[in-house]
């Protein structure tokens, strides 16, 4: 009987052993099917993970020379698909097409590809989100990816470029520092929940790679100023565009890039590619009567000229085989400065053919022409500068006076630099930092110097320059009250055809200021003026000095343009205000020290200039009155007369105002810029002088 029982316990076990290993078998089974079959990619030791997401590494910022954010990164949901995993495509691509607002065919023919991953959507609004998340389509999924942004809009956009939908740059600063700022793509397993939804992995962290940070040189308020001056220009004057550069000489910093259309970096899925160049760098017209100083300073350099020799330039007429030169004007005998203060094409020809073909040639070489800026910046244009051994005598005359040349408007601007250096050229700098993620700011550091020039030269041709601007100039119009300005005027016929246009003009103005201690180097070119006011001293050289004066105030000297842009429309040049008499060459500028605040790194946001700021306003006696009222418009602020006012009584009208506030002085305020009425916003910076006993 025990022997009977033990043997029917033995079939038991072995029944029950053998029903094991069948659910066993089963089970191995089934786990296969769901790991291999509906696997796709990479598993995380899931039987749930169905395929593998690459998610773009987030972007390092990018800032300017104060922290103020020009192109960060967010987060943004996009929607994907599984296409295996779909039961009824048609049905989904319906649901899809009503929540997202777009075509169901598209989106049916994405579900139906044998891909194991789909992108149905990128960056959508959160709200659609919403709706997606809230139909739970089997196969459907949503997934937080890295997305560039642009704060400030159209803001310096040409200079900034964008990074395309990936995450890779694309355009200028964002493609020139792809490198540093790319953050590394990552590798997310998708799984599926119990309602057949699809998610990433739990702990997935979009930001988790992140690239580094760049700040530019660029100084974001005061680019600001020079695109709201440069877009009343080309309004006022119906151009097809321009284009402002401003450097700093010394560390060859690019402080402003303006650019007349420019372009929203946000819609760059919207906007056509050319669209999205930046004219600055890319595009290389020809100068014009702006290179003339170039030549002087190599007849001065190589001694074939002497800085009082005369020149016959004919009465305005002048032939050489093939052409015959013209100046606007006639003109006898005149010296370097004073072909350079009237702008005689036929003096610039004789003083370069006295230097001779292959020094003028060797001089141009070495301002730069006919090579990139060094800049770094992806795509620029080296302009054209054939080689003097194919030029024939009218060619070598044309050159003298910036015809048959090209060159980019970077490259005019770092020239004027140059003559501000004492004759030292450098490279422009367009990136002044960079930090690792999680690091400390690493300067980077300014291009080498290169001497083009010997001191002597470069200052002699300066003060030759700063007759340009004197009131017998054709530059006068650039002139600031108070300060000495050195520069250029050209106004460059366009070739259409394969010709010279009598009704298409470039007008161009370089310059520099203080002259006698240059602080920046600007370039100027408006493209195609209309109407009869088309040149570089009637066009180009009001805005240089619009732009000269927002400079200037940020480095504490207060001044004004002694002509203001509502005046464009004039034929004539009107002379020099006596309100505001230029000094004398050996006079100091008038230098006033501004006290500003120091502003913490990356919270100094740039401006939102509505209203470009107008020229400074003074009274002669102060009179003490009542202060006024602040009148805000939203944002953004009427700015009140301070005139009159005492420092305590400005203090006090402006502890809350948005704009920032600097005072010079005691006593009752005499002076203030802007002027009252103008719309400020954001870090503008509004100057008030104040004087005793006014």
């Amino acid at each position: 009987m025990r022997s009977a029982d033990l043997r029917r316990s033995g079939l038991r076990a072995k029944g029950v052993g053998a029903v094991l290993l069948v659910v066993f078998a089963i089970l191995t089974v089934r786990a296969a099917h769901l790991t291999v079959i509906d696997g796709r990619g990479e598993a995380r030791g899931s039987s749930q993970t169905l395929t593998v997401l690459r998610v773009p590494g987030a972007r390092g910022a990018v800032t300017d020379r104060h922290g103020a954010e020009l192109a960060i990164t967010i987060d943004a949901p996009s929607i994907y698909a599984v296409p295996q995993q779909i039961e009824d495509p048609r049905a989904t691509a319906r649901a899809l097409g009503k929540a997202l607002g777009r075509s169901p065919a598209a989106l049916r023919a994405r579900l139906e590809k044998s891909s194991p991953f789909v992108y149905v959507a990128r960056w959508v609004t959160p709200s659609q989100a919403k709706r997606i998340d809230a139909l739970a389509l089997a196969g459907v999924g949503l997934v937080q990816e890295p997305r560039r942004t642009y704060p400030h809009k159209e803001l310096a956009g040409p200079l900034i470029g964008f990074a395309n939908i990936d995450g890779r740059g694309a355009r200028a600063i964002e493609q020139m520092e792809d490198p540093w700022l790319a953050g590394h793509a990552q590798r997310v397993g998708v799984e599926r929940d119990a309602r057949r939804r699809l998610l990433p992995h739990e702990g997935f962290d979009p930001r988790r790679s992140v690239g580094g940070d760049v700040a530019l040189t660029l100084d974001a308020p005061l680019q600001a100023e020079a695109e709201a001056a440069l877009a009343e220009v080309v309004g006022q004057t119906g151009a097809r565009g321009g284009v402002v550069v401003v450097i700093e000489p010394r560390t060859g910093d690019l402080l402003a890039l303006a650019e007349a259309p420019g372009f929203d970096p946000n819609e760059f899925r919207t906007t056509p590619y050319p669209a999205t160049a930046s004219g600055a760098f890319l595009a290389a017209p020809e100068p014009g009567s702006t290179l003339k100083p170039v030549v002087v300073a190599a007849g001065l350099q190589t001694g074939a000229i002497e800085e009082s020799q005369q020149f016959d330039c004919e009465e305005g007429f002048f032939r050489v085989p093939g052409k015959t030169i013209r100046d606007v004007k006639p003109h006898g005998l005149l010296d370097p400065a004073g072909i350079l203060r009237v702008s005689s094409n036929i003096g610039a020809s004789k003083i370069g053919f006295v230097v001779g073909a292959r020094s003028h040639h060797e001089m141009l070489r070495a301002f730069g022409f006919g090579e990139r800026s060094g800049s770094g910046f992806p795509d620029e244009s080296a302009g054209l500068l054939r080689s003097w051994r194919r030029w024939r005598k009218v060619d070598h005359a044309n050159v003298a006076f910036g015809q048959g040349i090209n060159a980019t408007v970077v490259q005019m601007a770092s020239a004027m630099a140059t003559f501000a250096t004492g004759g030292l050229r450098r490279a422009p700098r367009l990136v002044s930092a960079r930090r690792p993620p999680g690091g400390d700011w690493v300067p980077t550091a300014p291009a080498e110097e290169r001497r083009v020039l010997q001191p002597e030269v470069a200052a002699t041709v300066l003060s030759m320059l700063e007759g340009v601007v004197g009131s017998e100039g054709t530059g006068r119009r650039a002139g600031l009250a108070g300060v000495r300005v050195a520069g250029k005027t050209g106004t460059a016929q366009k070739l259409v055809d394969g010709r010279y246009s009598d009704s298409a003009y470039r007008a161009w103005f370089i310059g520099a200021a203080p002259a006698d201690d240059p602080r920046f180097a600007i370039a100027v070119m408006i493209d195609e003026p209309r109407g009869k006011v088309h040149g570089g001293g009637s066009v180009a050289a009001p805005l240089f000095a619009r732009v000269a004066t927002a400079v200037l105030a940020r480095s504490g000297v207060m001044t004004e343009p002694e002509f203001g842009l509502s005046k464009l429309a004039r034929v004539d040049l009107p002379r020099p205000r006596k309100t505001a008499p230029r000094k004398p060459a050996s006079a100091k500028p008038r230098a006033r020290p501004v006290a500003r605040a120091e502003s913490p790194a990356r919270k100094v946001a740039p401006p939102n200039v509505s209203a470009p700021p107008r020229a400074a306003a003074r009274v002669a006696t102060a009179k003490r009155r009542p202060p006024p009222e602040l009148v805000r418009l939203g944002d953004r602020v009427l700015l009140p007369n301070f005139l009159g006012l005492t420092r305590g009584q400005v203090q006090t009208l402006t502890r809350s105002a948005v704009f920032r506030i600097q005072l010079v002085g005691q006593g009752l305020a005499v002076e203030q810029f802007p002027a009252p009425g103008t719309i400020v916003a954001g870090a503008s910076a509004v100057h008030v002088r104040f004087e005793e006993g006014s």
